[in-house]
């Protein structure tokens, strides 16, 4: 498996802080054919190849989940196109968990037991990627999953990838555009989804380094339909100069509408997590967000020959006009 090996080190570089990598639906696909070209260099033969994936499909993570599985459709039919690999088509089996942990991992016992795929994809989410792992890892096939949180890829396991830049990266980000903007003490409103919580942690612990007081906390679950309460206890809190929001799903959106709705005026800052066309048809127009996003993935061939990824850098890109930007910040519209 040398060229998934190659791959997981650049991730765990990327989680150390020394590359930023956000992988596009492109690098996605390159990194599933850098695994089924390790397979197949290992002897792995058949008329079909499978390759399972598992996303959440419908249900709260749809918004993520519906996209990714028509962009693997997508690429294994372009691959299949153009020959397979090594002259074997692939055929994608493809399970929706609903955004269910319990479902993702009797999905990936199927996946391993009867359909015996050769990769997996997914999960969507931190917890169906959590669930997931301990059983991909027995059976030793490689992992890719499409969720953010950190504990996917620390500590390094030989058969788990990530393709997204991980939570405590965005919180990173987050926090050095707060400095940027003189910004020292802010509120956290986060969801109790495995991502949420994960972020919500990853910012609490790298809040002292980065200078950054969190003086109020907040806190929402999946199915919650109305955020007033909470962010009316953070608007009364004294002090507050942002609101950080680590969630992902609808929830963020509810928080940005409810936002809106109470007037409250202070930035307002979302993670990775929400960089979907459905965030923003649900959250409405506005102006005063921002949502820590990856940057362009480069390639570059290194001294010893291999290839890895090396980002551009993570970028903020935000609904501001141009007079309320900072100096030097490099601006993007996210992806669609």
């Amino acid at each position: 498996m040398l060229a998934c090996a190659v791959g997981r080190a650049t991730m765990v570089n990327s989680t150390a802080g020394r590359n930023n990598v956000r992988m596009s639906s492109t690098k996605m696909a390159a990194a599933v054919g850098f695994c089924l070209a390790s397979v197949f260099a290992a002897g792995a033969a058949s008329a079909q190849v499978k390759v399972g994936a598992v996303l959440s499909v419908t249900g709260p993570a749809s918004f993520l989940g519906d996209p990714e599985k028509r962009t693997l459709e997508l690429y294994v039919d372009e691959i299949n196109a153009k020959g397979g690999v090594n002259g074997q088509k692939l055929q994608l089996v493809v399970y929706d968990d609903g955004a269910d942990a319990n479902a993702a991992r009797t999905f990936a016992t199927r996946l391993i037991e009867e359909d015996k795929v050769v990769a997996m994809i997914g999960g969507t989410t931190t917890g169906a990627t959590l669930a997931m792992m301990p059983l991909f890892e027995e059976a030793q096939i490689p992992l890719i999953s499409l969720a953010g949180a950190i504990q996917i890829v620390e500590p390094v396991r030989k058969w788990v990838f990530k393709t997204p830049h991980t939570d405590k990266m965005a919180c990173e980000k987050i926090f050095a555009d707060l400095k940027q903007r003189n910004l020292t003490t802010v509120a956290l409103i986060s969801g109790t989804d495995a991502f949420g919580k994960s972020m919500r942690d990853q910012c609490v612990a790298v809040a002292p380094k980065a200078g950054v007081t969190i003086a109020h906390e907040e806190s929402y679950g999946p199915r919650d339909s109305d955020m007033t309460p909470q962010l009316t206890n953070i608007k009364g809190k004294a002090g507050v100069q942002a609101v950080i929001n680590p969630g992902f799903g609808q929830g963020p959106a509810i928080v940005t509408r409810n936002y809106r709705q109470l007037g409250i005026t202070l930035p307002l800052y979302q993670s990775h997590g929400v960089a979907s066309k459905q965030f923003i048809d649900l959250a409405g127009a506005g102006r005063g967000r921002r949502a820590a996003a990856g940057g362009r993935v480069a390639r570059r061939r290194q001294a010893s020959g291999q290839r890895s990824a090396k980002a551009c850098g993570h970028r903020i890109h935000e609904d501001l006009p141009a007079e309320d930007r900072p100096a030097g910040l490099r601006l993007r519209r996210p992806r669609l």
